[in-house]
């Protein structure tokens, strides 16, 4: 390297120290040991590797960089201040402040720069191999010879928690399987975790273990610019496979007394110690000092950056030119263009009744395909059970990544932060599908995607009891309440074909996540429920049967409940009794309807209130009140026929019938 820029680079590296550690102790709150540790990798990706434009961050051939040890985001805050990205002194000041745009933790959307929402260790590492995966998937559909619109590479930056966690065995073996030769893997090895020494708790090969994925494993020092230039040179002229850098660094670097020690990993250094650092270090004691000739460098490097675009632009407007119909798809992806009379062209699709959500939900899936170049998606090894396949599609493969249907294998929460990663390469609109019970190992992906409100669909099936002889381990019970505690996701429920067509449109029409629950077992379609998208699922909660004096019992349902809902009021009514039905598809959506609204569906007299659905009762009484009924699982299910279950824990109509009106 040369020697001018690698004494720029060394300044770099101790702005970046002065900055973190200087903002941690500001704070009083933070991660000094990651910044002060990696100071020279952020030096060298930003003045140096990383082919972006901080001017444009969401320019789609860039090179890519997640934090997966998002705990150190103090090094990431630094490294895109210095680069030119939107990220003031100011806010590097107001680190962990309320309002900043400088969080505990990177969060997508509010940060420039901040590619994925880190934090739960490992996480990154599976949003890094999805945005690998879909930059790949989108070389093959546009590349050309002599038109290489799409070859930038994807780093990750992971620590010991993130090698510790499932999560990167999930996402790396798969990345493997893949051979994404997109994808560079550095890991943070400091020999330090929170609690101590990972001698006391983390001891394996990693290096062996990557390369029994199938990655090629480097060693690097943290500290040598001559071998990083060397090394990261000869990836981009020619990568084969993911790789995997082990990069040897001492946690805390530069701190006298916590350099090298836990100490350094999750609290400030201390005032007196930041002093004794800075003078170890040689850094000036003016506070949040940069020097001159690194500002001066960076604004350089950004004319750099710009041009790296324009040029890009360039090709872009000579490779659509050239290929007008493939330019006319791309836009389509990019605007995440959805198919004209949408809801015209799903209810011309037919499905026959009585057919199991799973099967509905398939069809209209490849009915979308056929319109949505953008829509791509798999499941954990279930798709001839969740049926999530794209029958007209080829399966994505290492040698044909043109496929749309990924095969995740059994890995449910690398598939969620992968889909994630899919996602946030902004060209795609990603589905990922298995059972409803299994939703509890993508839990943290799920929960990221609505912080940071990534448009992904989850397709889940077997959504109850009556998926039958698998029995209370594969049966859900908790999850459907599980799953609407968190803020953001839309969880849909539908009852039968329609509600499941109209679940999609609402799914492509919201920009976050939609988690669409589906039965194993068949459902009849219902006439009361074929109303326009606009009166009834848009709405969350629609009246389908309603009442012709003062109602005595008002039933509440889901999925494939509301069937049996309205078998019950028929019955009742024979005996004189007023009921009103109503499908509850969607309480996200119904919580977001006029307060005039709400109340005409679940306001005034409605007689007894009934909840009816084969999952816990918890929630359910914010609409039922706490005098209201709720039948609903107690516990968990047994392993027996569909039918069998029905009897046992009383969903059928003679059991509702005699149960409402045991308590009136």
């Amino acid at each position: 390297m040369d020697e001018d820029l690698k004494k720029l680079l060394g300044k770099t590296a101790n702005a970046i120290r002065q900055l973190s550690m200087e903002a941690v102790q500001k704070a009083n709150s933070g991660h000094p040991g990651l910044p002060l540790g990696c100071a020279e990798l952020g030096a060298f990706l930003y003045g140096s590797l990383l082919r972006h434009n901080p001017k444009n961050p969401k320019w789609l051939n860039r090179d890519r960089l997640v934090l997966s040890a998002g705990h150190g985001s103090m090094w990431l805050y630094s490294c895109l201040y210095l680069s030119g990205f939107k990220v003031s002194l100011e806010e590097i000041k107001h680190f962990r402040q309320l309002h900043s745009i400088t969080p505990g933790h990177p969060e997508y959307g509010m940060t420039e720069g901040v590619e994925a929402t880190t934090g739960p260790l490992g996480q990154g590492v599976g949003n890094a191999v999805g945005m690998a995966l879909g930059l790949k998937m989108l070389a093959e559909r546009f590349n050309r010879e002599d038109f290489e619109l799409f070859n930038s590479k994807v780093y990750c930056l992971a620590g010991d928690g993130c090698m510790m966690e499932g999560i990167s065995s999930e996402a790396s073996s798969f990345a493997g399987h893949l051979q994404l030769d997109n994808l560079i893997l550095i890991y943070d090895s400091n020999h330090i975790c929170l609690d101590g020494p990972t001698s006391e708790c983390f001891t394996e090969n990693t290096k062996a273990r990557y390369r029994a994925y199938g990655w090629d494993v480097y060693e690097l020092d943290g500290y040598d610019f001559d071998r990083m230039e060397s090394l990261f040179g000869e990836l981009k002229k020619k990568q084969d496979r993911p790789v995997f850098i082990e990069l040897r660094t001492v946690i805390g670097k530069g701190s006298p007394h916590k350099a090298g020690t836990s100490k350094a990993h999750g609290s400030p250094l201390g005032s007196e110690e930041v002093v004794l650092t800075k003078d170890a270090l040689g850094l000036p004691k003016e506070e949040f000092y940069v020097p001159q000739a690194v500002l001066s460098y960076f604004e350089q490097r950004l004319e750099k950056d710009e041009g790296c675009e324009r040029e890009w632009n360039e090709l872009f407007r000579r490779w659509a030119a050239a290929y007008p119909e493939l330019a006319e798809e791309f836009k389509q992806m990019k605007e995440k263009h959805l198919p004209d009379h949408l809801e015209e062209t799903l209810n011309q699709v037919e499905i026959k009744s009585p057919i199991a959500g799973r099967a509905a939900s398939q069809i209209v899936l490849n009915a979308l395909a056929k319109h949505m170049p953008q829509l791509i998606g798999g499941s954990a090894d279930l798709s001839v059970s969740d049926l999530t396949m794209m029958k007209e599609y080829p399966i994505l493969t290492a040698n044909h990544f043109g496929g749309r249907n990924i095969k995740y294998g059994v890995r449910e929460f690398a598939m969620g932060t992968i889909t994630n990663g899919l996602s946030l390469t902004g060209m795609f609109t990603p589905f990922c599908g298995t059972f409803l019970t299994f939703s509890d190992y993508m839990r943290n992906s799920i929960r990221l995607a609505c912080l940071s409100h990534y448009q992904v669909i989850y397709q889940f099936t077997h959504d109850s009891i009556f998926l039958g002889e698998d029995g209370p381990t594969h049966q859900p019970v908790e999850h459907l309440a599980a799953l609407r505690a968190i803020p953001n996701l839309h969880l849909i429920r539908p009852a039968d074909s329609h509600e499941v067509r109209m679940a999609w449109i609402a799914a492509l029409r919201y920009h976050g996540p939609t988690a669409i629950i589906l039965s194993r077992q068949n459902l009849p379609d219902l006439a009361q429920t074929k109303v326009p998208y606009e009166k009834g699922m848009a709405l969350g909660a629609y009246i389908v049967k309603k009442e012709k004096g003062a109602p005595d019992f008002t039933l509440f349902a889901t999925g494939s409940e509301l069937s049996l809902a309205l078998e019950a009021a028929e019955r009742l009514e024979k005996i004189g009794k007023q009921v009103r039905v109503v499908s509850f598809p969607c309480w996200q959506l119904f919580e977001k309807q006029s307060s005039a609204y709400k109340e005409s569906v679940v306001g005034g007299n409605l007689g007894v209130r009934v909840a009816i659905e084969a999952a816990t009762d918890f929630g359910w009484h914010k609409y039922i009140g706490q005098d209201g009924i709720a039948i609903c699982m107690e516990g968990f299910g047994h392993s027996a026929p569909a039918a069998d279950l029905a009897q046992e824990f009383g969903f059928t109509v003679d059991a509702i019938v005699e149960r409402l009106l045991a308590d009136e």
